[in-house]
This record gives structure tokens, C-alpha cells and sequence, in this order.
């Protein structure tokens, strides 16, 4: 049995404006870490959506263990994007076979609600192979969703923005409105709303 040598979760959408939170985790053993980065795992922000789509089901098969959590617009514009984050992490963490030992997370804020040990890592996914599994698994899950959303809400362009506050997609709200998926804490802060 190959000993699991890391543990990385990483979130995405936390920035949006519609959607989602998604957060990620990724088991690894130390020589799935390197078959997967002989693949060309890195940050997720470094690689097209294409690469991204190609190395997702490498990393499913590679990974000891992986889980995806979420929380909607409604807990973010109610607990704040902080909490809603943490609650998509924990979501995740509670999917997993079994509770890691050690966890190391990306950015520099603690997991507060987690009870174990854990580790931040201030552009973790640029240093950790499994924290950059974690991104693309949460970056193309998430993008998926929101592939998915575009024609219940058409109009809003979400398969190209993603729920991102892009230029086009504000524009779009200040029109159009905004839909429930819409985060009005986030929107208020812009004055769109």
C-alpha cells in the first residue's frame, strides 16, 4: 500500500457574482504526486480549459481519494463569502473515505471549523500537486455547472463568464436584473443592485 503523502483542497468562484462556491479535495501518494505532475499538473489558472478538461479524469484515476463541496449564492450572501467557503471545504472533507491526517490549504486564511491539523499555503497550487488537483477538479466542475446553467439562465452569458463580475455580464444585470443565482451581497458592494 503506497502511504498517502498529500492532502490539498482548494476552492474556486469565490470571486463570482453568480453561482457557487465550489472547494475540492485531492488525496495523493507520493508517486501518483509524480505521475500527475509528469502530466503537466500546475495551478489551474496557468492551463486552458482544455487542458483542464484533459487532466480531470487523470486525476480522478491517479488520486487515492478526491470530494467536491459547495455552497450556494443564498449561504454566501448570508454567512458572508469567508464562512460559505469554509462550509464548501468541510462539505468536501466529510465526503472523503477517511479524515486526513494533515491538510494543506490554499491561500493564507485557516480552515477554521476543521479539527485537524492543517497547513496554509500562500499560492499553495503553484507549490503542491495535490492542491493543484484540487483547483482543476474544483475549476472544471464548477465550469461545468455553469455550462449547464446557461439555459435556464440565457441572457446572462454564464458559459463564457462563468459568474464572473466581467464588464459584459454587469452590464447584462444592470438591464436584465438579477436571477436568484445571483449573489446580492456581492452585487450591493458594486451598487448594481
Amino acid at each position: 500500500m503506497n502511504k498517502v503523502s498529500e492532502v490539498g483542497i482548494d476552492e474556486v468562484g469565490r470571486g463570482a457574482v453568480f453561482g457557487p462556491v465550489f472547494s475540492a479535495v485531492v488525496v495523493l501518494t507520493e508517486k501518483n504526486k509524480f505521475k500527475l505532475k509528469q502530466l503537466g499538473i500546475i495551478d489551474s489558472k496557468k492551463l486552458t480549459p482544455k487542458k483542464r478538461k484533459f487532466l480531470l479524469p487523470k486525476i480522478l484515476l491517479f488520486s487515492s481519494d478526491f470530494a467536491i463541496g459547495q455552497s450556494s449564492a443564498r449561504e454566501i450572501d448570508k454567512h458572508g463569502i469567508r464562512v460559505a467557503t469554509e462550509l464548501s471545504m468541510i462539505r468536501a472533507l466529510k465526503k472523503l473515505k477517511k479524515k486526513p491526517s494533515e491538510l494543506i490549504i490554499d491561500g493564507p486564511l485557516l480552515l477554521r471549523p476543521w479539527k485537524g491539523i492543517q497547513k496554509n499555503i500562500v499560492s499553495g497550487d503553484s507549490k503542491f500537486t495535490a492542491i493543484a488537483s484540487a483547483s482543476i477538479v474544483a475549476k472544471v466542475s464548477r465550469d461545468n455547472l455553469m455550462e449547464s446553467l446557461e439555459k435556464k439562465y440565457s441572457g446572462y452569458l454564464i458559459f463564457k463568464n462563468k459568474g464572473y463580475g466581467t464588464k459584459e455580464h454587469l452590464s447584462i444585470i444592470k438591464e436584465k436584473g438579477i436571477t436568484n443565482l445571483h449573489r446580492k451581497s456581492f452585487l450591493k458592494k458594486s451598487n448594481l443592485i
